[in-house]
C-alpha cells in the first residue's frame, strides 16, 4: 500500500482571526447596548437609520468596531470560498487572509475617497455622509451573516451550500438595503435615476466585482 499524502489545513490562525472578530464585535455589543439592540434589527425595521443617520452621530465608535468585525469576516470568507471552489488560487496559508484583507481595506478606502470628493465636488457632504452609513450599516449587517457561515465551515461541516447559503444572505440583506435607500430618497434618486445608478454601481458594485475577479484569477 503506498502513503498518500494528506495536506491538513492548519486552523489555529484562523481561530485567532474569528476571535478577534469576536472581540470586536463583543466590545461594539457592550460599549454601545442601545446602539446594537437597534442594529440588530435593521433588515426588519429602518429603527437604527432613523435613529443614528444624523449628523455626528453616524460614525461612532460602534461602526469602527462592526466595520472591523466585517473586514476580518469577509476577507476569511473570501478566502475559503477560494479554497474550496477555486482550488485555492491564491493558496491556503495567512498570507493569502492578509491579501485579501489588504485588497478589502483598499479598495474601501479607494471608494470611500471617491464619494467624499463627489460629495466634496458637488457640495452634497451631508448626502453622501447620509448614503454611506445606509450602505455600510447594510454591509456591517451582512458581516455577521458571513461570520456565522465561517465559524460552521471552518469547525462544523465543510459544504458548499453553506458557502451558497451564505452568499445568497448576503445578497438578499443588502438588497433590502438598496430597496429601502431607493425608497427613503426617491425624491432625489428617481429624478436623475439613470446617475443614481451609475453612482451604485460605479463605487459599490465594480469593486465587488474587480475583487472577486481578482479571487478568480
Amino acid at each position: 500500500m503506498n502513503p498518500i499524502d494528506r495536506a491538513i489545513l492548519s486552523t489555529d490562525w484562523i481561530t485567532i482571526a474569528l476571535f478577534l472578530s469576536m472581540v470586536f464585535l463583543t466590545l461594539g455589543k457592550y460599549l454601545f447596548q442601545n446602539r446594537f439592540s437597534s442594529f440588530i434589527t435593521l433588515p426588519f425595521n429602518n429603527k437604527y437609520i432613523v435613529l443614528y443617520n444624523k449628523k455626528g452621530q453616524r460614525f461612532y465608535g460602534f461602526h469602527m468596531f462592526l466595520t472591523l468585525f466585517q473586514l476580518i469576516n469577509f476577507a476569511l470568507f473570501l478566502f475559503i470560498c477560494q479554497k474550496n471552489l477555486l482550488d485555492a488560487p491564491l493558496g491556503t496559508t495567512p498570507r493569502a487572509f492578509f491579501t485579501l484583507m489588504g485588497w478589502i481595506l483598499l479598495f474601501q478606502l479607494l471608494k470611500l475617497g471617491a464619494q467624499r470628493l463627489k460629495g466634496f465636488v458637488f457640495n452634497t457632504q451631508d448626502l453622501v455622509s447620509e448614503l454611506l452609513f445606509y450602505k455600510t450599516s447594510y454591509l456591517n449587517y451582512s458581516s455577521l451573516i458571513m461570520g456565522i457561515g465561517n465559524v460552521i465551515l471552518v469547525y462544523i461541516v465543510k459544504d458548499p451550500a453553506v458557502l451558497y447559503v451564505t452568499i445568497l444572505l448576503f445578497l438578499f440583506i443588502n438588497g433590502i438595503g438598496i430597496l429601502r435607500l431607493l425608497k427613503d430618497y426617491q425624491n432625489i434618486a428617481f429624478p436623475y435615476f439613470s446617475y443614481f445608478i451609475l453612482y451604485l454601481c460605479t463605487l459599490d458594485i465594480a469593486p465587488l466585482l474587480l475583487l472577486v475577479s481578482y479571487v478568480k484569477d
